[in-house]
């Protein structure tokens, strides 16, 4: 009898102990234990966003030098997928926008490479409007995440 009182009790702590586990089980957030931090995540799109000062007698001539310099090398990079550009009448700036695949992809493009093609840029605007120096100015430079 006193062995049946003990099987009895350690199955009730074993239900028990069951239950408690199926309840925490469900009672977790599975999706939060499997997501990442943003910082960590490299697969997601990225928007790269300049906006620069682009005075209006100079505005030809940087939409012809985005066209001619910028457009074919950066369609040559693995994972580019276009880009937009924006200009402010009012305050003369502009924006880019460009979409990359990620942000792994955008960011191992050396930067040697970038100064290259920026000096080109800068070299062919110079030309253009007779100039010493690079008219436009770098306001601000950041990221963008796509959501939805």
């Amino acid at each position: 009898m006193k062995l049946i009182s003990n099987i009895k009790g350690e199955f009730q702590r074993f239900c028990m102990i069951l239950a408690f586990l199926v309840v925490l089980m469900f009672q977790s957030d599975i999706s939060n234990l499997k997501a990442l931090p943003m910082d960590n995540y490299q697969g997601q799109m990225v928007i790269e966003e300049l906006r620069l000062k682009v005075p209006s007698d100079a505005k030809a001539a940087w939409l012809s030098a985005e066209k001619k310099i910028w457009d074919p090398w950066l369609s040559s990079q693995d994972g580019f997928m276009g880009r937009q550009l924006f200009w402010d009448k009012e305050k003369e700036e502009a924006l880019i926008l460009v979409n990359w695949k990620n942000k792994k992809l955008w960011k191992s493009i050396p930067m040697s490479e970038v100064n290259i093609i920026q000096e080109k840029f800068e070299d062919n605007v110079k030309t253009a409007l007779n100039i010493n120096e690079n008219p436009f100015v770098l306001i601000h430079e950041g990221e963008l995440e796509k959501l939805g």
